[in-house]
């Protein structure tokens, strides 16, 4: 397989707080890699450093180029993450909150295109398309959050907490979903879970952070033993 994500000595502070302390890792292209600990460990810092929405220093690297340091310019770089909470725009419909996610995307066909496919493999969207996101269930709000990340064809996707509040069957539902569109997109995937065995279903490996360091690499199969972390 291919190096496609590289990061280097990355780290985050805010104030005289260091979030993350010089973590490296890389994924693989078509791979999903987990980071899993406790709240407060760090997790989101070091995602929304990769995905250029905090600042940060060391290195992030894709397909051997710097991702630019910006936010806006990293998404078109290919790189699009989706918070934890989903964050969907609550007084949009479904179909504004996916064309929104297509901001960077020039030409309206490829949009159009890349909803039509969505909405195909999530009948429930297409359904409730007309639908303010605001009044989604947890699940399908999170479905809608992971399809607008869609729209702007990323090459690496940063998922923060997608199991957090879901049902169990809803998780079941998002499990699926990105076992779908993983294999049909080769999309780079870095997941950020505390929990251990979500991620365990879609990672081939994971690291464990614990108050920002990296604590340990294992093969994801593991994750379904709970690995003991702690956060701050």
């Amino acid at each position: 397989m291919t190096r496609y994500l590289e990061v280097r000595d990355l780290a985050v502070r805010y104030g005289q707080a260091l979030a993350v302390r010089g973590v490296s890792f890389t994924i693989d292209q078509g791979e999903t890699l987990a980071v899993v600990g406790a709240n407060g460990g760090g997790k989101s810092s070091l995602g929304k450093a990769v995905a250029r929405l905090v600042g940060s220093t060391g290195e992030v690297l894709l397909d051997g180029t710097p991702v630019p340091r910006t936010t806006v310019a990293a998404v078109g770089a290919g790189v699009v993450y989706v918070p934890e909470g989903r964050m969907v725009f609550t007084q949009l419909s479904v179909a504004d909150n996916l064309r929104a996610g297509a901001f960077a995307v020039r030409r309206k066909r490829d949009w159009e295109a890349r909803r039509a496919t969505l909405y195909e493999r999530l009948p429930r969207l297409a359904e409730r398309a007309s639908v303010r996101g605001g009044l989604l269930s947890g699940g399908e709000q999170q479905l809608l959050a992971i399809g607008r990340a869609l729209m702007a064809f990323p090459s690496l996707l940063v998922l923060d907490e997608p199991s957090l509040g879901l049902s169990p069957s809803a998780v079941v539902t998002v499990t699926d979903f990105l076992r779908e569109i993983q294999a049909e997109y080769d999309t780079t995937i870095l997941l950020l879970e505390q929990n251990a065995a979500f991620a365990a279903k879609l990672a081939q490996r994971a690291l464990v952070l614990e108050l920002g360091v990296v604590r340990d690499e294992v093969d994801a199969a593991t994750l379904a033993t709970p690995i003991p972390v702690e956060g701050s």
